[in-house]
C-alpha cells in the first residue's frame, strides 16, 4: 500500500531556504506525501513563499501562528495537523535527496520497522557541499543514543500507527533527541539506512554553532527529561561530552 506520510516543518524568517527545501520535498519520487508547514509568525517572506507553493500544490499546506512561540510549539502543531500513517521531518533550511521517502518506507515494509533514518551529508549556508558525511551506529541502542544523538531529525520517519503521535513538551530544548529516546526506549534498538539521503545546513546563526548553548541544552535532557539530580546529571554530561568528542567523530566521514 502506498501510506501516506506527513512531513512536519517548523518555519521562522527562513526566505533565503524555505524555496529549496520545499523543492526537494516535491521532487520525492514517493508522491504520497502531505507537507505541513507551520509558520512561527515570520517577519520577513518566508509566508508568501510557502503561500505560492501551496496554491499550486494542494499536498503543501500552510498554517499560521499569530505570535512567536519558538520551534517545539510549530513542530507540535504540525504534528496535531498530521493525518499520515508515517511522521517524517524537515527543518526549513535542510534538503532531501529525491529518493529519500522512497528508499526509507522500502526499508521500514521490508524489515517490518516503526522507526528509521539514515546518513546525512554537510552543506554551508549557500548550500556548498562541506564533504563531510555524519554517520551512525548499526544498529542503534538506546544506550548509545542515552549519551549521543546520533539521528539527525531530517532523515527520522516514523510509523504512527505503531507509536501513535509522539508529542512533547513544546518549551523543552533538544525536542528531537527526546522524541529518538522515547521511541528507542520502547524499541530498544533501530535500524539506519546505511547511506546518505539528505543535506544538513550548517548555519553561523544556528544553535548547533554554539557550543555553548548545545551544552546547555543537552544537560538539560539528563536534568528534566529524564528526570536525574543535578549531579548525577553533570556526571551524565561528562559521558555525553567524551562521546561527542571521541566517539562520535568516528563516524563522520571524508567525501
Amino acid at each position: 500500500m502506498n501510506d501516506l506520510v506527513s512531513i512536519l516543518m517548523p518555519t521562522f524568517n527562513a526566505e533565503k531556504f524555505i524555496k529549496a527545501a520545499i523543492e526537494s520535498v516535491q521532487k520525492q519520487t514517493y508522491e504520497n506525501w502531505e507537507m505541513i508547514l507551520v509558520d512561527d509568525a515570520s517577519t520577513d517572506e518566508t509566508v508568501k513563499i510557502i503561500d505560492d507553493f501551496a496554491q499550486k500544490d494542494s499536498r503543501i499546506k500552510l498554517f499560521q501562528l499569530e505570535t512567536n512561540s519558538g520551534n517545539g510549539f510549530a513542530r507540535n502543531k504540525a504534528l496535531e495537523k498530521a493525518s499520515g500513517k508515517y511522521i517524517a521531518f524537515l527543518d526549513a533550511d535542510d534538503l532531501w535527496l529525491s529518493t529519500k521517502l522512497e528508499k526509507q518506507i522500502q526499508f521500514l515494509k521490508a524489515n517490518n520497522l516503526p522507526f528509521t533514518f539514515s546518513f546525512y551529508d554537510c552543506i554551508d549556508d549557500n548550500g556548498n557541499n562541506l564533504n563531510r558525511r555524519v554517520q551512525t551506529p548499526i544498529p542503534l541502542t538506546y544506550k548509545q543514543l542515552f549519551f549521543c544523538n546520533y539521528v539527525g531529525n531530517l532523515t527520522a520517519i516514523y510509523d504512527a500507527d505503531f507509536f501513535g503521535k509522539i508529542k512533547l513538551e513544546s518549551s523543552q530544548k533538544r525536542q528531537d533527541w527526546r522524541l529518538w529516546l522515547t521511541i528507542l526506549k520502547q524499541i530498544k534498538t533501530a535500524e539506519a539506512i546505511p547511506e546518505s539521503l539528505a543535506f544538513y545546513r550548517i548555519r553561523k546563526d544556528s544553535i548547533s554553532s554554539s557550543k555553548f548553548k548545545l551544552i546547555k541544552h543537552n544537560f538539560g535532557v539528563y536534568r528534566e527529561f529524564h528526570g536525574y539530580n543535578f549531579v548525577f546529571s553533570v556526571l551524565l554530561m561528562m559521558r555525553f561530552l567524551f562521546t561527542q568528542l571521541i566517539i562520535k567523530p568516528q563516524y563522520i566521514r571524508k567525501i
